[in-house]
C-alpha cells in the first residue's frame, strides 16, 4: 500500500525501517474513531463547500461502508499499512474514487491521530469507571454485610485496637471513589477536539472547528494548534489515574492474600478465583489476587515510559509519540482485566467472622479503652498507660485475656475501678463507642455506605 508521504522527494523505505515505523497492528484498535472523525470532517467540508456536497456524501457512505465490513468481519485491517488512517483512506479511495482523496483537505495526520486517540480513551475512561463503580458497590455492600462483625485492626502489622470488618472494607470504597474521581477529571480535560490543528498552525481553509468538535462530542476545540497536535498529557493523565487505582487494588489484593493464608484464615477466596499447586494437593493459591499485585508493576512502568518518552520533546508533533499508544493502551487493558477478575473474586469470597473474632479476642486490642476507663475513673492517662501495660503483661504470663483477669488484679493495678470496666473493655462496647465521624462503630459504618450509595447514584446519572 502506497504510503501517505511517499512521492518524487523520497525514494523506497527500507523494508525493515518500514516495519519498524509502522503502528497498524496496535492503532488498527481505534479504526471506529478514525472513521467517525473522518466523517465528521467530510461533513463539516461540505457545508463549509471545501468540497462539493456529492463529494461528502460519497465519502460518507463510503465511510459508512467500511464501518459497517470491519464490523462484520467483510473486511480486515490490512496488516502492511503503514497505520489506521492509511488503511481507511486506502480503502476509501477505492471505493468511492477522487472523492475519497479529498477527504484529507485541510488536514494532517497530527491532528487526525491526536482526534483518534482522544474518542477512543474517552470511551476507555468510561469503562473503566463503569467497572470500578460496579467494584465499589460490591466493597460497600460487603461492608454493610459486615458492619458488625468484630475483627483486629492493625498496625505495622500488629493487632491495634478493635474494628469492623465493614469499617475495613469502606476504607478500599473511599479510595475507590477517589479514583472514579480521578478518571472523571482526566476524561472532562481530554474532551477537547484538536481536530482542524493540522500538522502544526491550523489551515487556510475556511473550517468549521466547533461544528467538528460538536458533531463527535466534545466540549469544544482545542484553543492552540502546537499544542492540539504535541499534547499527550491526557494520556499521562489517565496512566496515573491507573497507576493509582492499580496501587489500591494491590493493597486490598495484599490483604486478601494475607487473610487467605492459615495463618489469618480471615477469608476464603471461591476456587472460581483459585488455583492449586502442581505438586502440593492441600494448597489453595489466591493467584488472582497476586495477579493484580503484581500488575501493578506493569502499569507503574506504562506511566514511567511515556513520562520519558514526553519529558524531553520540542514542539510541535515528533515521531516519538507513537509511542504513546502502547503505553497507554497496555495500562487501560490491564486495569480492565484487573477490575473485571476482583469485583467477583470480592463479591463470592467466604468471611470468617468466628476466627476473626477470636484474633480479636486474644490480642489485646481493648487496652486503649482500659486506659481510657482509668482515665475516666480519676487516673492520669501516663499513669493509666503503665498501669494498662503492666496488666497486660500479668494476662499473658497467666495464658488469659483482659476480660479473663479478675476484679482484684485489676484494683491492684487502679482502686478506683469496678466490675463495669468488664463492659467498657467487651469488644462490642470498644467498636459502638467509636461514633466520631469516620469511626468503626457499626452505626458509622453505615453512614459511611450510605454516602457511598449517593455518589454511586451520581456516577450512574452521568453514565
Amino acid at each position: 500500500m502506497a504510503k501517505l508521504w511517499e512521492g518524487d522527494l523520497h525514494s523506497q523505505l527500507d523494508s525493515f525501517a518500514d516495519n519498524f515505523n509502522s503502528s497498524i497492528r496496535f492503532d488498527s484498535r481505534m479504526a471506529q474513531e478514525d472513521i467517525r472523525g473522518s466523517m465528521a470532517h467530510a461533513a463539516m467540508l461540505g457545508a463549509q463547500g471545501i468540497i462539493s456536497a456529492r463529494d461528502a456524501d460519497a465519502i460518507r457512505k463510503g465511510l459508512e461502508g467500511i464501518l459497517a465490513d470491519l464490523a462484520s468481519g467483510a473486511l480486515t485491517v490490512d496488516p502492511t499499512a503503514e497505520d489506521i488512517h492509511s488503511f481507511v483512506e486506502g480503502e476509501l479511495t477505492a471505493r468511492v474514487g477522487d472523492a475519497g482523496k479529498r477527504l484529507h483537505t485541510a488536514r494532517s495526520r497530527n491532528d487526525q491521530v491526536a482526534l483518534d486517540l482522544r474518542m477512543y480513551l474517552r470511551t476507555q475512561a468510561d469503562e473503566i469507571v463503569s467497572l470500578t463503580a460496579a467494584l465499589l458497590k460490591t466493597v460497600k455492600d460487603r461492608a454493610v454485610e459486615h458492619a458488625e462483625t468484630i475483627m483486629p485492626g492493625y498496625t505495622h502489622l500488629q493487632r491495634g485496637q478493635p474494628i469492623v470488618f465493614g469499617h475495613l472494607l469502606m476504607a478500599y470504597a473511599m479510595m475507590l471513589t477517589r479514583d472514579i474521581g480521578r478518571f472523571r477529571d482526566a476524561r472532562a480535560r481530554m474532551n477537547r477536539s484538536p481536530l482542524g490543528s493540522g500538522a502544526l498552525a491550523g489551515t487556510t481553509y475556511p473550517i468549521d472547528r466547533a461544528a467538528t468538535a460538536t458533531a463527535l462530542g466534545f466540549d469544544g476545540p482545542t484553543v492552540n494548534s502546537i499544542d492540539g497536535v504535541s499534547d499527550r498529557d491526557f494520556c499521562l493523565e489517565l496512566c496515573g489515574a491507573a497507576a493509582i487505582l492499580m496501587m489500591h487494588l494491590s493493597r486490598f489484593a495484599e490483604e486478601i492474600i494475607l487473610w487467605s493464608s492459615w495463618e489469618f484464615r480471615f477469608v476464603e477466596l471461591s476456587d472460581a478465583y483459585t488455583t492449586g499447586s502442581s505438586i502440593m494437593p492441600q494448597k489453595k493459591n489466591s493467584d488472582m489476587a497476586e495477579l493484580c499485585r503484581g500488575k501493578t508493576g506493569r502499569v507503574y512502568g506504562d506511566l514511567m515510559a511515556l513520562l520519558t518518552v514526553m519529558k524531553g520533546l520540542p514542539l510541535a508533533y515528533n515521531k516519538d509519540m507513537q509511542e504513546d499508544k502502547e503505553a497507554v493502551f497496555d495500562s487501560m487493558d490491564t486495569v480492565r482485566a484487573c477490575l473485571q477478575v476482583f469485583e467477583p473474586m470480592v463479591r463470592t469470597m467466604t468471611v470468617r467472622a468466628d476466627n476473626m473474632r477470636q484474633a480479636a479476642a486474644t490480642g489485646f486490642i481493648n487496652a486503649t479503652d482500659l486506659a481510657d476507663y482509668m482515665v475516666k475513673k480519676g487516673l492520669p492517662f501516663r499513669d493509666a498507660y503503665r498501669a494498662t501495660g503492666d496488666l497486660v503483661a500479668l494476662c499473658m504470663k497467666r495464658g488469659v485475656t483482659l476480660e479473663q483477669l479478675p476484679l482484684e488484679e485489676y484494683r491492684r493495678a487502679c482502686p478506683l475501678l469496678d466490675e463495669a470496666l468488664f463492659d467498657e473493655i467487651s469488644l462490642e462496647t470498644c467498636v459502638a463507642r467509636r461514633l466520631s465521624q469516620g469511626g468503626t462503630a457499626p452505626e458509622s459504618v453505615r453512614e459511611q455506605a450510605a454516602l457511598v450509595e449517593e455518589f454511586l447514584k451520581d456516577v450512574s446519572d452521568i453514565h
